[in-house]
């Protein structure tokens, strides 16, 4: 008897998500590593996707500056308004932005373990707070 790809995916997926429930359940302490694309589905623009925040910063588009150009010590130099505007806004984008329901999930995971968490990422929009 030949077996449909898709149903071997399934139960392969299946026996996948037992084991690392059971992981989880043994557990007593968490690590958790996530780099920016963990606040995408949150709604914040990732760093290097086609319309994230490396490709065209939508508050400076206008101005023709790229995210390098504005992520520079030197604009703080040439131009600091410009410059605290841009850190500003994005800022307020972060905390304007509610975190989408894996940071609550993975924080309830890690309350349940003896050891609790740790954040190891590279976000920088607070997300994990």
């Amino acid at each position: 008897m030949q077996t449909n790809p898709d149903e071997t995916l399934v139960v392969t997926n299946a026996e996948e998500i037992r084991k690392a429930v059971s992981w989880l359940m043994e557990a007593d302490g968490l690590l958790i590593t996530a780099g920016a694309g963990m606040g995408v589905d949150s709604g914040l623009p990732d760093f290097r996707g086609n319309h994230g925040f490396w490709r065209a910063y939508p508050g400076l588009e206008h101005l023709g500056f790229s995210f390098e150009e504005m992520a520079n010590p030197q604009r703080f130099e040439d131009e600091p308004e410009l410059a605290w505007g841009f850190y500003g806004h994005r800022l307020q984008l972060y905390r304007d932005t509610v975190p989408h329901d894996g940071f609550r999930i993975l924080r309830k995971w890690a309350g349940r373990m003896a050891r609790g968490s740790f954040v190891f990422t590279s976000n920088v929009d607070g997300q994990f707070q």
